[in-house]
């Protein structure tokens, strides 16, 4: 039996296909019958450009339903595709374009000379548009061609798809994931998260990423139900249309925005059964405040490019803030000491994982895949966090975010909890810098509420009177925002880069 992901999903369509898999905001409904039809024009469209099982097809492209239909129609030819960051620069895209060296370049019809350029230098065969609109010289194309194709056989560890990751810290890495891998997380998350026969998710992310792609869109194929497509996260839209919805997936600014409508209470949330939260830490006060104003308690989620999603609290079960719930089905999960050894619970060590989802390596990079992966075959995640009693994982940071002041190990999160439950501010980050005396010290950027006032003084002596003085920041700074990329995430090398001219004048001053 073939391990296609494509025929996974195939195998649970509806019964009848005339049913709606997308809903656009104007009303018009994709059948599950128009997905089958179209996604067999691309298919057939890129066998006619020579693209084979194993050739990557990258799309850097806006948001539209053609965009997903590309996706399936690379699933069912077996060739691997290349989800790319709308945001990324020429000079990002110079680098993924030559690493990955696709067959095909999907770009927006206004970036096509540079497009159609880099990919010939690089060795694409072909350059096509896609607009925002799903319009251009792609779909021109594909509507050319038969509306029939029988789904190629795939084994469980050919290729699927690459995903580049965000590039927080040096080049981004081109993580491997197989057909097998992808289907075996989306099959956890549709039992994990109890999907039925009514589900309806309201899709606002992007679907460049993990959590858009991969979580969101291949649950619901699982599940063969429907989905409310927004081009874009707008909270109004978000409200209004949460009670056509029983499911909202989303990342923590996007509940932090819901909660600054007035529109979003307990009956407009009324018929979602399931709001989850993941791609970043989800604030303690977030949690709570939504919890006041919906009646609905967040599923907190973690997951990773490599591994898609790792753990999940229960819809069934109390959430406790702070965890990031239990691992799924398939994910063997244990905390270890830096020597690989695991630790009790309770006890602070590295994430570390295995199991049927996770991905196959790093592409063209062997070195840095034998690098992370240890003797016993466990994936390091580089997370670092700690088993609560009744075996919820909680985490306290990342490793490379850990800092070593005066000889003891500092996790800035512990320290951002603390920052955050402070009145008048919005949000902090805490990096660790070089210290003369210390090793490393920590630098606060802090954020106010707004039309708030806050003192930096006043924020070291909460922190004193708190914690441990090693754990106290040498130095507080207050900015307007902080740096995030696409899903979310605090861009702390960008804080480092930005605040460390600050830093060096302050250890010298001091």
């Amino acid at each position: 039996m073939s391990a296609n992901l494509y025929a996974a999903f195939r195998q649970r369509f509806p019964k009848n296909l005339e049913k709606p898999f997308i809903v656009t905001q104007d009303g018009t409904a994709i059948s599950y019958s128009d997905i089958e039809r179209q996604s067999s024009q691309f298919a057939n469209l890129l066998i006619s450009l020579g693209i084979r099982p194993g050739d990557r097809v990258a799309a850097q492209v806006e948001k539209s339903p053609a965009v997903l239909i590309l996706y399936l129609g690379c699933l069912r030819v077996g060739a691997t595709y290349l989800p790319l960051n709308t945001a990324y620069t020429g000079e990002e895209l110079e680098y993924l374009v030559s690493d990955a060296t696709p067959r095909l370049v999907v770009c927006d019809p206004a970036c096509q000379e540079d497009a159609a350029e880099r990919a010939t230098r690089y060795g694409a065969g072909h350059c096509l548009t896609l607009d925002a609109n799903g319009r251009g010289s792609l779909t021109d194309h594909a509507s050319t061609k038969d509306d029939t194709f029988e789904t190629i056989e795939s084994a469980p560890d050919d290729l699927a798809a690459i995903l580049y990751s965000s590039g927080t810290t040096g080049k981004p890495k081109g993580a491997m994931l197989s057909h097998g891998a992808l289907a075996a997380n989306a099959m956890a998350l549709h039992a994990a998260w109890r999907f039925g026969p009514d589900d309806v998710l309201l899709h606002a992310l992007p679907i460049f990423h993990t959590h858009g792609l991969f979580v969101a869109t291949n649950t619901v194929l699982m599940n063969g139900t429907a989905m409310i497509f927004h081009s874009r996260f707008d909270p109004s839209a978000v409200i209004k249309d949460l009670s056509s919805a029983t499911v909202f997936m989303g990342v923590p600014t996007y509940y932090t925005r819901l909660l600054g409508e007035t529109a979003l209470s307990v009956d407009a949330c009324q018929s979602v059964r399931l709001f989850i939260s993941g791609s970043a830490p989800l604030l303690d006060e977030t949690f709570q405040t939504f919890a006041t104003r919906t009646g609905h308690t967040i599923v907190e989620r973690y997951g990773m490019t490599e591994a898609g999603i790792i753990t999940s609290a229960s819809p069934e079960k109390p959430r406790k803030a702070g965890t990031v719930g239990w691992p799924l089905d398939g994910v063997t999960l244990r905390i270890a000491s830096d020597s690989n050894t695991p630790v009790a619970a309770g006890q602070t060590g590295g994430v570390q994982i295995k199991g049927s989802s996770l991905f196959s390596g790093y592409w063209n990079n062997p070195g840095k895949t034998a690098e992370e992966i240890t003797s016993d075959g466990f994936f390091r995640t580089g997370d670092i966090g700690y088993h609560e009693d009744d075996g919820q994982i909680t985490l306290v940071g990342r490793a490379k975010d850990m800092y070593i002041s005066g000889g003891f190990n500092v996790f800035p999160k512990e320290i951002e909890q603390i920052v955050d439950s402070i009145d008048g501010v919005a949000e902090s980050a805490i990096i660790g810098l070089p210290h003369p005396d210390f090793g490393e010290a920590g630098m606060a950027i802090v954020v106010a509420e707004e039309g708030e006032s806050i003192d930096s003084e006043s924020i070291r002596a909460t922190l004193k009177a708190t914690v441990a003085n090693y754990k106290v920041p040498k130095l507080v700074v207050l900015a307007g925002d902080l740096p995030r990329n696409a899903m979310g995430k605090v861009q702390k090398n960008i804080l480092r880069d930005t605040y460390r001219s600050r830093w060096d004048d302050h250890v010298v001053a001091g």
